[in-house]
């Protein structure tokens, strides 16, 4: 299955997160087939962009969104 999930980069205790178009069997920071945007929770007002078309494809293809990233995408008004 297909999953839009977060990849952590960054240092320690400063994580940054891509968020991605992955393969639900591969590791989280694993080889990804898309990246779609990036999550700073660090910065101030949790910097968060996304390319919203193609989220929009991802989702309209069956790829599922983890918890987070569909608290993400709610705040950018892309709910399924």
């Amino acid at each position: 299955m297909v999953k839009i999930r977060l990849k952590k980069f960054g240092t320690k205790k400063r994580p940054c997160y891509r968020i991605v178009v992955q393969d639900s069997r591969k590791p989280r920071d694993g080889t990804t087939i898309e990246e779609i945007g990036t999550y700073d929770p660090i910065a101030e007002g949790e910097q968060f962009s996304i390319n919203e078309e193609r989220a929009k494809y991802w989702v309209s293809v069956g790829a599922q969104p983890t918890d987070m990233v569909r608290k993400l995408f709610s705040t950018k008004g892309l709910n399924k």
